[in-house]
C-alpha cells in the first residue's frame, strides 16, 4: 500500500500485515519493520511497541510473557533497545515509538471516515484534551469518544463493563489504551471479543498524554542519543525515579548475558 489518502467515506482495504523477521530481544522479540511500513500496511489487527519497561515486566509477568505472540506486530519502541539490536548483531532499521507513529496514523486516515478512534486510558480530563487536540489538527471529528478509568478498574468487573460498553456506543473502529506498559496490553487480549466494531487495537501507553500536551517530547537529539529517559527523569524525579533508576538499569547485565549465551528465559522451565 501507498502512503495516500482514501477518498472521504471509503474504507481503506483491510490487509494482513506480511511476515517479518522476529529479532529476539531476552525472552521477548521485536519485528524487523519500518515506521513506513506499520503505518501504510497495518489497518486491522493488534500492535504493540516495545520499550524497555516491557521487557523488564516480562522477566517477572508470565500472563505478560504469554500473549505476545497475539498481537500481529511488535516495534522497537525504545531507542536503549534499538541500540540493543545492534550490540547482539541483529539491528532493526528503526525505532517505531507509539507516540511518533499515532500523529502518522491520523493523519493517513484523515480523510478516511471509515476510520474513527476511542481514547481509553490517562487522568480524568486528559483524554478529552487529546481527542480535542487531535480533532483539531484531523480536521473532522476523528475520535470519537473517551474514557479515563479509575486506576483500580481491573479489579471492579462493573467498571470494565462500562468501559466496555463506552467504546461500543461510539462505533470507533480503532481503540487506542493508554493503561501502562503490560497492563494495557493483557486488557485488550482478556477483552477484545466484546468490542464489537474495533478493528484495530493501539495499546500506546503515554501517548494520550503527549496528544493533550501535558508531557512534552524532548528535543530530537535526546531521543536519537538514547537519553529520553533521562529528560523524564529530570521532568518529573518523583513518578520516574523507581522506572528510570531501579527498575530498567538491569536490562544492561540481562543483555550482555544474551550476547554471551548466557541468558535463560525464566519461564522456559516452567512451560
Amino acid at each position: 500500500m501507498t502512503d495516500m489518502a482514501h477518498p472521504a467515506g471509503t474504507a481503506a482495504p483491510a490487509t494482513t500485515f506480511p511476515e517479518r523477521r522476529k529479532v529476539k530481544i531476552l525472552n521477548a522479540y521485536v519485528h524487523d519493520v519500518t515506521m513506513d511500513e506499520v503505518v501504510d500496511t497495518l489497518d486491522e489487527g493488534l500492535l504493540l511497541t516495545l520499550h524497555v519497561d516491557m521487557i523488564m515486566k516480562l522477566q517477572k509477568d508470565r500472563e505478560f510473557h504469554d500473549i505476545l505472540d497475539q498481537f500481529d506486530v511488535i516495534t522497537c519502541d525504545s531507542q536503549i533497545l534499538y541500540f540493543a539490536t545492534k550490540f547482539l548483531g541483529t539491528p532493526v532499521p528503526e525505532r517505531v515509538s507509539g507516540s511518533d507513529y499515532f500523529p502518522r496514523f491520523y493523519n493517513r486516515h484523515r480523510d478516511n471516515l471509515d476510520v474513527t478512534v476511542f481514547l481509553l486510558g490517562g487522568k480524568p480530563g486528559i483524554p478529552e484534551v487529546a481527542a480535542k487536540n487531535i480533532n483539531a489538527k484531523v480536521g473532522r471529528e476523528f475520535v470519537v469518544g473517551t474514557y479515563a478509568p479509575p486506576f483500580n478498574f481491573d479489579d471492579d468487573p462493573a467498571e470494565i463493563d462500562r468501559m466496555i460498553e463506552a467504546v461500543n456506543a461510539s462505533g470507533a473502529t480503532v481503540l487506542l489504551v493508554g493503561l501502562g506498559g503490560g497492563r494495557q496490553e493483557k486488557f485488550i487480549i482478556r477483552h477484545r471479543e466484546r468490542f464489537q466494531n474495533v478493528k484495530l487495537f493501539l495499546p500506546l501507553g503515554g501517548t494520550i498524554d503527549y496528544e493533550a500536551g501535558t508531557f512534552q517530547r524532548p528535543p530530537g537529539w535526546v531521543t536519537e542519543w538514547g537519553f529520553e529517559w533521562l529528560y523524564r527523569l529530570v521532568k518529573e524525579p518523583r513518578q520516574r525515579w523507581h522506572r528510570y533508576v531501579v527498575h530498567e538499569p538491569p536490562v544492561v547485565p540481562l543483555l550482555i548475558k544474551q550476547k554471551l549465551g548466557l541468558y535463560r528465559d525464566p519461564f522456559a522451565r516452567r512451560r
